[in-house]
């Protein structure tokens, strides 16, 4: 089923419901659609807008944007103790994660409440609380608009990095994610990294698969505004990768300042940007219409009425301070258009 609009208002198909507008979008649904669509015309400027919670407007948008909307979860096969399950990029990501954590599968359960759909995971790998996308991601599935092929690129295809993919680099503009297979296991494999999930998992009673799901859901509702109400597009800043020796110097000079591991190897260390930005009195500051959230400083949100522009400008204000302060650059996670 394919829908098409022209010069739409994206506000209420963008998270930080920031109002700009389309020249055209079109809703597809499956991949003969959208081969159709890239066949009958070349457009020079296109885009892929799902579920827009990982994406900050600043302007108008003059070209195509193009939406997935077919959303089936399906078990592809069974094999012992793994799992082959297939998401359409249209489902919502916390729907496929409640589905698996229903059916009894181990693997995305530490990815609970993440906005967005399933075709918008590979792009950021997202990741939480010890877990990333790529953990378990088998193959992601994608349409090449200048051939309009169809092709199944494995996980090791696709260059995951930290909220990085070969989908924001060299297919960006090039393809369009389908579908996500996933390997998950019916074995139990808890990862209870993260001191907050341990304590809380325990409160409900144990590791179990119900149990890590709830404990994640209730922990980003304590901290993270409900888009509905506020808008944002969660964390809009990444966690800066840094050398060990900076790292230990800060850490010399404050104690308290949280040290991750890096997928760099063992002469980097992940600093933990919200920390930073909450060290440098920004938590809860507010200008205007735009603020830093007040439970949780790496979330930039919209008060009612902001610009992308206003949001930007606050953005430099927090990557000047911390630049400032720390000596550390923090990069922008959120796709600015």
């Amino acid at each position: 089923m394919k829908r098409e609009f022209q010069r739409i208002d994206l506000r209420d198909r963008n998270s930080f419901h920031v109002v700009q507008l389309a020249d055209r979008l079109v809703e597809f649904d499956s991949a003969e659609e959208l081969r159709e669509l890239f066949a009958r015309e070349r457009p020079e400027k296109w885009m892929v807008l799902s579920g827009g919670n990982n994406i900050l407007f600043t302007r108008d948008y003059d070209g195509l944007i193009v939406t997935p909307v077919a959303d089936r979860i399906a078990i592809l096969d069974e094999r012992d103790d793994r799992v082959r399950v297939r998401a359409e990029a249209g489902a919502e990501w916390d729907d496929l994660v409640a589905w698996t954590v229903d059916r009894g599968l181990w693997g995305l359960e530490n990815l609970s409440l993440i906005p967005g759909k399933a075709g918008a995971a590979p792009v950021q790998n997202i990741g939480a609380y010890g877990a990333e996308a790529k953990d378990c991601l088998e193959s992601v599935e994608c349409l090449f608009t200048e051939t309009g092929a169809v092709e199944t690129l494995a996980a090791d295809r696709c260059a995951f990095g930290y909220r990085d993919s070969i989908f924001k680099r060299e297919l960006k503009g090039r393809a369009v994610i389908l579908s996500a297979t996933f390997v998950l296991s019916r074995t139990p494999r808890p990862r209870l990294g993260y001191g907050d999930v341990i304590r809380e998992v325990e409160a409900l009673g144990g590791a179990t698969l119900h149990n890590i799901r709830e404990a994640i859901c209730r922990i980003r509702r304590s901290k993270l505004p409900d888009t509905a109400e506020l808008g944002n597009a969660g964390s809009f800043f990444k966690n800066p990768v840094v050398e060990r020796a900076f790292a230990e110097r800060l850490k010399a000079e404050w104690p308290d300042m949280p040290l991750y591991p890096s997928d760099e190897g063992g002469e980097r260390v992940k600093l933990a940007a919200g920390w930073l930005i909450d060290r440098c009195g920004l938590k809860g500051y507010r200008r205007g219409a735009v603020g830093v959230h007040e439970k949780q400083a790496l979330v930039l949100v919209n008060h009612g009425g902001a610009t992308g522009g206003e949001v930007i400008e606050l953005a430099r204000l927090v990557q000047r301070t911390v630049r400032e302060r720390f000596g550390v650059e923090i990069d922008t996670e959120v796709n600015i258009v």
